[in-house]
């Protein structure tokens, strides 16, 4: 397997998602959240998961113990290819994408809070460590996987995309912050509900995110009367990975039939898709790819990007590339088309390299060419000679002017031409006017004019071809910078303290009498203040078990905890899996 892009070497526009993981951030009890996860993720997925996972979880650096340090999984997944790097929360799609092609990780950083230990609907360090990276020990998923991050960067983002993105990661950042109130998570909730209704079509990119969601996030694999699971929102999830596998969730075949399927973040799936193998993923992901613009081109792909409203890129068959935010599009009388037009910076590349002189400085009120063959030549500018261009009449500072198939007629002073070997890639005119029948698309106060050589679209595709120079030029991604987000909460600092206690007592295995006497005292001051946390009381109740202590009536702790979350669903179910895991552990 070959090695994966260094994260050292990010281009800037990536480096900005890029955080210091910090460790003395996250709490004793985050750490204790963590380890309920993997252990009963461990007792659990032993038979209900890939079977790379459990191995998977040595092999990428995640203990069961505590939080991991990702500079550790970074080292672990060199082995396979991969890279890991720290990141906030949610992070722009493409940008996610373009991580993932590279082959490197986007872990967040950040830890879910205690009431939402069973799902989150935010990126957190469960979710993607221990979710996504044990099963890129497994050649075929990574492969997959890195592939549908270079289809991904490729694929045309709607404005409606964008908007629901923004809404999703508020949702998220207000459900994970321990200050957010009912009346907060109700708001923001209903912007994206808003955003949602407000969607108009689905976009590419949506129907590839559905494959995603169904594949790599929620993806089951095997036979449908017995699949197991290997989708990280599933194996970070244990509260509906518990129920995924029930008759209750239908399980159908995967498929590209898969797109057609929406999904909700905040609600357990009704059906779930399985697949027979990893590398029919990959084949069901080429079946998607054929139908996207990026290989079609044309008007069809044309039409995506006009309706998308985002900055897409159009690459012609001269290898010019185009990018911009495509607002307007001319067709000749065979419905092909012959001007694009485009709103806001824009930039002209040869192989996703920005010519130079042709930034969104340059263009940053818009540009606008025509494309298709020259009349009575059937050839396009690309291919005329400086002999050719003197026949024209474009010598000695002369205006002259170039006719399209399409009547189109650029008409100005040839003042610079723009080569690669012996094509050309732009005509640059001074004095300029461009018309098409009586309507002008130029004029000359406007300045030069830029002309892009080709006739026909062979791609259409998301995001600027020199992602690197357009993001720098334009202000990167617009997303303010983040930072990892800390559970602390000053009023709960005695509550992480008696955590530390526990933990550092089960972690030197002292079973002593001075062990004893702290736990009782942790417990008695627990239940003077009535506290309802019952993570640490099952906690007390593990080390009460393990070590026989007979300062504690064993079964006296259960049945309180059992009382403690009666009448809470929820609640009841996480200490019923609790209590089944030491019960496991002490067969």
């Amino acid at each position: 397997m070959g090695n994966a892009y260094s994260p050292d070497s990010l281009p800037d526009y990536l480096k900005q998602f890029v955080v210091e993981q910090k460790p003395e951030l996250y709490t004793s009890e985050d750490h204790a959240c963590w380890r309920y996860i993997l252990r009963v993720c461990k007792g659990y997925f032993a038979s209900h998961a890939h079977t790379k996972y459990l191995k998977g979880l040595e092999e990428t650096g995640i203990s069961l113990e505590r939080i991991p340090l990702i500079s550790e999984m970074d080292e672990k997944l060199k082995r396979f290819g991969w890279r890991a790097v720290a990141v906030s929360g949610f992070i722009p799609p493409s940008a996610f994408m373009e991580f993932q092609s590279l082959g490197i990780l986007p872990i967040a950083c950040d830890m879910r809070k205690l009431e939402n230990i069973a799902y989150t609907p935010a990126p957190d360090i469960v979710h993607e460590a221990a979710g996504h990276a044990p099963i890129l020990s497994d050649p075929d998923f990574a492969d997959y996987l890195k592939k549908y991050g270079e289809i991904a960067r490729k694929v045309i983002h709607s404005h409606h995309d964008l908007e629901v993105y923004h809404a999703v990661r508020n949702l998220s950042i207000v459900k994970e912050d321990p200050l957010s109130d009912a009346e907060a998570i109700a708001a923001a909730q209903e912007k994206l509900d808003l955003a949602v209704t407000n969607t108009q079509y689905i976009s590419e990119a949506a129907y590839l995110a559905r494959m995603n969601w169904w594949s790599a996030e929620y993806g089951l694999l095997g036979s449908l009367s017995q699949p197991k699971i290997y989708g990280a929102g599933l194996l970070s999830s244990i509260g509906e990975s518990q129920t995924c596998l029930s008759d209750k969730v239908a399980k159908v075949p995967f498929s590209i039939d898969c797109i057609n399927l929406s999904y909700d973040i905040t609600r357990p799936q009704p059906q779930l898709f399985v697949t027979t193998s990893f590398e029919h993923l990959g084949s069901v992901l080429e079946e998607f790819a054929e139908m996207m613009a990026y290989r079609k081109g044309g008007m069809e792909g044309l039409a995506k990007a006009r309706i998308a409203q985002t900055i897409t890129s159009v690459q012609l068959e001269s290898g010019v590339q185009v990018s911009g935010i495509l607002t307007g599009i001319l067709s000749d009388d065979e419905g092909l088309p012959c001007y694009l037009q485009y709103t806001g910076p824009s930039q002209l590349a040869l192989g996703s390299v920005e010519l130079k002189g042709h930034g969104p400085n340059s263009h940053q009120a818009g540009y606008g060419t025509p494309i298709g063959l020259l009349k009575n030549s059937h050839r396009t500018a690309a291919d005329l000679t400086q002999g050719d261009l003197e026949k024209l009449g474009f010598r000695d500072e002369k205006p002259a002017r170039l006719e399209f198939e399409s009547d189109v007629i650029v008409e100005g002073i040839l003042s610079n031409s723009l080569k690669n070997g012996d094509r050309n890639l732009v005509l640059s005119f001074k004095h300029c006017t461009v018309k098409w029948h009586d309507r002008v698309l130029f004029q000359p106060e406007w300045g030069t004019y830029d002309l892009a050589c080709g006739s026909t679209v062979v791609s259409v595709f998301g995001g600027p071809a020199d992602r690197a120079n357009y993001l720098n030029a334009t202000g990167g991604y617009h997303q303010k910078p983040a930072f990892q987000k800390s559970n602390h909460v000053p009023q709960d600092t005695g509550l992480y303290q008696m955590y530390s206690t526990i933990r550092t007592l089960r972690e030197a295995k002292d079973q002593g009498a001075s062990a004893q006497v702290q736990v009782k005292e942790i417990h008695d001051l627990l239940r003077a203040r009535q506290s309802r946390d019952w993570l640490i009381h099952l906690e007390i109740l593990e080390l009460c078990r393990k070590f026989r202590w007979n300062a504690f009536d064993c079964d006296a702790l259960q049945k309180s905890l059992v009382n403690m979350v009666q009448g809470d669903p929820n609640k009841e179910k996480l200490v019923r899996w609790g209590l089944e895991n030491l019960a496991n552990e002490a067969r």
